[in-house]
């Protein structure tokens, strides 16, 4: 299992007037948390683009149990549990301190320019089952 965790601060932009972070901002924050663990894995997201890849999201879910306010410090855990073949799932968890706010998980398939299914890259293949030993 892969795991990564993000520090995010959240911004007044990204709630509603009671200073409640608006349900669709954890989405963005998921992305953050996706990228960063790919760089960690020396995977960045430019670098798949540059190669004419895509990682479109295919799936998501989330699931809120406490909200997060204005200015809260937020950890956003990703994990990637499972070697990717195709497609990649990964989860999340968004936590203030020791209290879980909120869980989700997306679900990404590899597509070329045209946006045509392919396989991931030789060197993302690579580096995961290097990651997965």
């Amino acid at each position: 299992m892969l795991e990564s965790r993000t520090q995010i601060t959240v911004r007044y932009a990204e709630t509603d007037m009671m200073g409640i972070v608006y349900h669709g901002n954890y989405l963005p924050w998921f992305e953050v948390g996706r990228t960063t663990l790919l760089k960690e894995c020396g995977l960045p997201y430019r670098e798949l683009e540059a190669q004419g890849y895509r990682l479109p999201v295919i799936e998501v879910g989330v699931k809120y149990f406490k909200p997060a306010l204005y200015d809260d410090s937020l950890t956003v855990i990703t994990r990637l549990k499972e070697r990717p073949t195709l497609r990649i799932r990964l989860e999340y968890e968004v936590r203030r301190g020791d209290e879980l706010l909120v869980t989700g998980f997306t679900t990404h398939a590899f597509i070329n320019q045209k946006g045509e299914p392919v396989r991931p890259p030789p060197d993302f293949a690579t580096k995961m089952r290097a990651a997965f030993k």
